[in-house]
């Protein structure tokens, strides 16, 4: 993502006794209302599944898996479902340690001598249970540009040995801020514990017993099919088929792919409480450790009851927790360049609804959730597709009006010269390398040396500041590049800020501080 989870933007919904619940919504229902959201926010392809009693009631695919085939989506494309990814590798550490090859509460270091963190008392009292419940005290996305956009070359060793560099942002365990490096360490302890990669766990101990037999995961390992989606997102007002990213060090955080009918049975096995086959004679792990997975391990506020008379939010272990209408809700999202997902499950009820889409859009898979949910707890009328393209407007025109102020302001800068040579060189970030800020034919242009598409033309801003205008435009992530100098004017370095409040927070580029190298 942009390994983003993106969290859900569900607006939870009001009060109704836990005993009433209602027939689900009509096939037809669901058809137009899918219909609808294409429609309203622009997404060539959605995938929708509902689940209720042990069964998969409704599967259906609209709309194309890509604009540049035209292929049409159907219950077994293939989608990247990416943060969903998160409950399989805390499945995995869960199956791990039911067979005692491994405890939660096991310090990192037992496994991974060489992890450390910026503060060695973080370091030494790193849990397994830690890498789970983003509650690390790093920064919300922190480091995330060694994974984010998808070019750099890092890898997983890299990633490990780099989070020493990064500051926290708040006290060990003491808040919850969403985390991908952690999922990242997770991944490789369940490699060194199980002997086999990560991708080879879950593929043989997770969807080959529950007969995932069409998912995949990651992108590198589809084969025996094209029923795949292409990425999409918004290039200068128009929705196109952008790269996706394929990045194999962030599997275990976000690089599963699969399909609504696949993840239908693995849903179906979660409201189970770990049992599938045959009169669910098989376990995938212990009900006790599902236990673990479904509490509360990190809190998060609850500011309002909100429509959904919610009264508690938290992380367990790869899911998001929370009360809605009395029933016990355990739900995730997950977003990739071009695609975004969310699975949404109510087990006292064994009522589970899974969104895929390919488009960026949270929009989309939020409104289809709720209206399907609500068909089922009884509270009708409310307009989700309304409701959400009446926030998404509101957002982007805040954000636009930000942008809009920036580039406003190097639009009158352009009318100064502005001679940016002194600025030329090469710079140093601990944990992303180096980055070159070279001048050509009078622009000056940035460049990371382990991250190809962070490169882009730099504009003067004012002061010490210029603006970086990044190539590839569907990142929609340019920056502020804020110089600071020597009592002589001479460049020390540079720190970066996203120039939207919009910016997805896998552009952590707050996180960096480049020396001048030379």
């Amino acid at each position: 993502m942009k390994l983003r989870y993106l969290f859900s933007i569900a607006v939870l919904s009001g009060t109704l006794s836990v005993n009433t619940v209602k027939a689900q919504m009509a096939p037809e229902k669901i058809d137009s209302l899918v219909q609808l959201a294409l429609k309203t926010f622009d997404v060539p392809g959605i995938a929708v599944a509902v689940v209720k009693d042990g069964k998969l009631v409704y599967s259906n695919g609209y709309g194309v898996a890509s604009l540049r085939t035209k292929q049409k989506v159907d219950g077994n494309t293939l989608f990247g479902i990416a943060s969903n990814s998160k409950a399989f590798t805390a499945a995995a550490i869960g199956m791990l340690a039911d067979e005692q090859k491994l405890k939660l509460d096991d310090k990192v270091t037992d496994y991974i001598p060489e992890f450390k963190m910026y503060d060695p008392y973080v370091t030494a009292e790193f849990t397994i249970r830690d890498l789970l419940t983003h509650r690390s005290g790093l920064r919300l996305g922190a480091g995330d540009l060694m994974i984010f956009p998808d070019s750099a070359d890092f890898k997983v060793k890299d990633i490990i040995h780099n989070l020493r560099y990064l500051k926290p942002a708040s006290s060990f365990r003491s808040k919850f801020d969403y985390d991908n490096q952690m999922y990242i360490v997770a991944g490789e302890i369940i490699a060194r514990v199980s002997g086999m990669s990560w991708e080879d766990f879950i593929e043989t101990r997770i969807m080959k017993p529950l007969q995932m037999s069409g998912s995949f995961a990651s992108y590198s390992r589809i084969k025996n099919t094209r029923n795949y989606i292409d990425a999409h997102a918004p290039v200068n007002g128009k929705v196109v088929v952008i790269p996706r990213s394929t990045s194999e060090p962030t599997n275990a955080a976000g690089g599963i792919y699969s399909s609504v009918n696949d993840l239908s049975k693995w849903i179906i096995m979660q409201m189970n409480d770990g049992k599938y086959g045959d009169n669910l004679s098989k376990r995938l792990f212990s009900s006790r450790m599902h236990h673990e997975m479904w509490t509360v391990q990190t809190a998060l506020p609850v500011s309002v009851p909100g429509p959904y008379n919610t009264h508690f939010s938290g992380y367990g272990l790869g899911w998001f927790l929370n009360d809605a209408k009395g029933y016990l809700k355990a739900s995730h999202t997950g977003g990739l360049d071009g695609m975004v997902t969310q699975v949404t499950l109510f087990p006292e009820i064994k009522l589970g609804v899974i969104v895929l889409t390919n488009q960026q859009s949270g929009a989309a898979f939020t409104s289809v959730t709720n209206e399907i949910v609500d068909s089922y707890i009884g509270d009708t009328g409310k307009d989700w597709v309304k409701l959400y393209s009446d926030v998404e407007k509101m957002n982007a025109g805040g954000a636009t009006a930000v942008v809009d102020a920036v580039w406003k302001q190097v639009d009158e800068q352009k009318k100064v010269w502005a001679d940016g040579s002194i600025y030329a060189g090469t710079y140093h970030d601990n944990w992303l390398g180096d980055a070159t800020i070279s001048q050509k034919d009078g622009q000056l242009w940035f460049a990371a040396k382990r991250s190809p598409l962070l490169l882009g033309q730099m504009f003067y801003y004012k002061g010490n500041t210029y603006v970086v205008k990044w190539n590839k435009r569907s990142m929609d992530a340019d920056a502020f590049v804020m110089f600071t100098t020597d009592e002589n004017g001479k460049p020390l370095g540079f720190k970066m800020k996203p120039i939207s409040p919009a910016t997805d927070f896998s552009y952590d580029f707050q996180d960096l501080d480049f020396v001048r190298a030379k």
